[in-house]
């Protein structure tokens, strides 16, 4: 038992010097030039330690967005009152991109076909979709649930997008009203017209 729990901490270590690595490469150079060798050598591990925990620079990526944005997440449920105005965590979000902003380069970019403009999409989408459903609950909506998180997931990002583009200009807690004054409005008119579903047969 004593050497699994070695073996776990010893495990994170080597992901958080990974994932560590990665992100202070991308403080120096775009991540699409960045090579596994130069996160091994920033790391100081071997390169076998590198594939035991990730396939590949993507996959380092991928569970850093998916762990800070499930953090956001977790806080921002904790902090609402009314569900239906912060189905995504928007101002926490425009603050952690303020703060991080070498983190999203494709955001920055605007690569909707970059796997890290993906991975936040879909994330942000999914976790809009699992809302939508404990709000829900036994009734269906008016249109498609995932033609609603599409586009709240897609809006944030263009919305960070054009906020980046305009040096940030704003703060983030006025970007999250404009959110809500566009995005808002339709959510509550499609949840109004929900009605109960009835198992078929």
């Amino acid at each position: 038992m004593a050497r699994q729990v070695k073996t776990d901490r010893r495990s994170r270590r080597s992901r958080r010097l990974i994932v560590d690595a990665l992100l202070a490469l991308m403080q120096e150079k775009r991540y699409d030039r960045i090579t596994v060798q130069e996160i091994i050598d920033r790391a100081d591990v071997g390169r076998s330690t590198f594939y035991a925990q990730f396939q590949n620079k993507e996959d380092v990526l991928v569970s850093e967005i998916e762990r800070v944005l499930g953090l956001l997440h977790e806080q921002h449920r904790g902090a609402v009152e009314n569900p239906i105005d912060h189905l995504l965590p928007s101002a926490a979000f425009f603050r952690h991109v303020q703060e991080t902003q070498s983190f999203y380069p494709a955001v920055l970019r605007r690569l909707s076909s970059d796997p890290h403009y993906l991975t936040v999409y879909r994330y942000l989408r999914d976790q809009t979709a699992q809302q939508l459903a404990l709000i829900a609950g036994s009734h269906t909506l008016a249109m498609p649930p995932d033609l609603i998180a599409d586009f709240l997931a897609g809006a944030l990002l263009t919305f960070v997008h054009w906020w980046l583009e305009q040096g940030s200009s704003y703060t983030p807690e006025q970007m999250e009203t404009f959110f809500h004054q566009l995005a808002i409005p339709g959510i509550r008119a499609v949840l109004s017209n929900q009605h109960v579903a009835h198992p078929s047969g």
